[in-house]
């Protein structure tokens, strides 16, 4: 294992309440043998009290083909990854993404212009339910291709020098933009602001996996001066054009695959932005055109950027 591997891995061995491991259980018993892994991930990971939350997960498969009995949603999985759903157990709620591991892989590296699952595990995830030792060591390898996507991505549009902490918000603010996202401004350092010694132990192994040379002193990176950082600039630009796209489309799909996805979008929406949203009766009977049509007022009210 290389050096960010092996911290890779042991994050993905911390522990998490008994309640999560048994959801990913139910969750990989559901899907039978194209299960490989679940992982869990994002705000539940760093809350310690789960209660009234929505816990996050991605199934990973062998082939969408063995996953679903539909061959629709095995098309839509592949030509617009990955597929969401909503499923409740032991009392608790969770939504999870299905990819299989092969494109779970190319989604964590920098071959693909969607930030989604990059910039997601470039932060901390747990590994909580596993096919194998085979199976858990393409995991491994697939996380440790994100963080070092993220910085060298992120490194033209940053200042030479800057704290530890300035780098990866910095890093995570730029993949906000590339999404519709429905959080407050300062999220992305508050993630960073939840386990800065986390991201202090991955800087220097990623950076140095992505390429990047700098020095670190103490909690401050000074990376060379950049000739020209207009390619940089391009390539971002090209990320929100097309994450903006793709996070249409994903909505407009999960409105076929999640039980109740509009009202799990307005609360969505409301416990991030704080904007308050009323979903009324034809707006569930009709959630394509009523997303199309809350899409402007979201964006003018500031609740999605």
């Amino acid at each position: 294992m290389t050096a960010l591997q092996s911290l890779v891995a042991a994050e993905l061995d911390a522990p998490v309440a008994p309640v999560v491991r048994d959801f990913a259980s139910a969750l990989a018993e559901r899907y039978g043998g194209a299960a490989e892994a679940v992982l869990f991930y994002g705000s539940c990971l760093r809350e310690r009290n789960l209660d009234g939350l929505m816990l996050d997960f991605y199934l990973l498969v062998d082939r969408y083909e063995h996953a679903y009995a539909k061959r629709w949603l095995a098309l839509a999985n592949r030509l617009i990854p990955p597929n969401v759903f909503y499923l409740e157990h032991g009392g608790h709620r969770a939504k999870y993404a299905v990819l299989t591991l092969d494109d779970f892989a190319r989604l964590c590296g920098p071959e693909t212009k969607s930030v989604s699952v990059w910039a997601r595990f470039a932060q901390p995830s747990a590994l909580v339910w596993c096919r194998g030792a085979s199976a858990r060591s393409r995991v491994v390898a697939a996380i440790a291709r994100a963080a070092p996507t993220l910085l060298a991505a992120a490194r033209p549009m940053l200042p030479d020098r800057l704290t530890v902490g300035e780098l990866w918000s910095g890093a995570f603010a730029h993949t906000y933009e590339a999404e519709l996202r429905a959080e407050r401004k300062g999220r992305n350092a508050s993630i960073v602001d939840a386990d800065p010694a986390r991201y202090r132990g991955f800087t220097a192994p990623a950076l140095a996996e992505a390429g990047l040379s700098a020095q670190l002193e103490g909690d401050r990176v000074s990376f060379a001066r950049l000739s020209d950082g207009r390619a940089g600039a391009r390539a971002w630009a090209a990320r929100r054009r097309y994450g903006k796209l793709l996070s249409v489309l994903r909505l407009l799909k999960a409105t076929f695959t999640f039980d109740g996805g509009i009202d799990y979008l307005a609360w969505k929406i409301t416990r991030h932005s704080g904007v308050a949203i009323a979903i009324a009766p034809w707006q569930r009977r009709h959630p394509i055109l009523a997303g199309l049509l809350l899409l402007p007022q979201l964006r003018r009210k500031g609740a999605v950027r």
